[in-house]
């Protein structure tokens, strides 16, 4: 299986940055990892249907008819750590062949973006930035795939 994240929007924090890198350089050991930034040019306020459509048409480009799209999403299911670990590896044991993860951009998904994914996932009750939750979402898959091999960085 192969991982993609994706995403709406540059990050621009360096700090950001070099953790995403980080955690990037460390999944390559475990899974083909791409990353993916989309930018798409920012509307006026007043647009934002039109924004999200923008941003829909771009992340939906990107999206193969056999590929699994989740979306990070307040509304989506919430896992803990082992939780997220044993969803990867149902992934993993039903040949999916490339799993998306997807992050949108600040006004969320556009409707035909909800309509193609197979599903939603939520980190937390919390509200995180778009550029905060890339870096989340970098630890949390590295975090999930240490889980599965049995390594030592999680410490239930």
């Amino acid at each position: 299986m192969k991982i993609t994240l994706l995403w709406i929007g540059k990050t621009s924090e360096d700090w950001l940055q070099r953790g995403i890198a980080e955690y990037e350089k460390r999944l390559m050991h475990y899974v083909p990892l791409s990353v993916e930034c989309l930018v798409v040019k920012n509307l006026p306020k007043q647009d934002i249907e039109k924004q999200k459509l923008m941003e829909g048409d771009a992340i939906l480009e990107k999206i193969d008819a056999l590929d699994e799209l989740y979306l990070l999403d307040a509304g989506g299911q919430a896992f803990t750590s082992e939780g997220l670990a044993a969803f990867l590896q149902k992934k993993m044991s039903a040949s999916v062949k490339r799993l998306v993860l997807a992050v949108g951009g600040p006004y969320g998904f556009s409707k035909s973006v909800y309509q193609r994914a197979n599903g939603q996932l939520s980190f937390s009750a919390l509200t995180f930035s778009h550029q905060m939750i890339r870096l989340l979402l970098c630890e949390q898959v590295y975090r999930a795939f240490t889980i599965i091999k049995g390594e030592a960085y999680h410490h239930a």
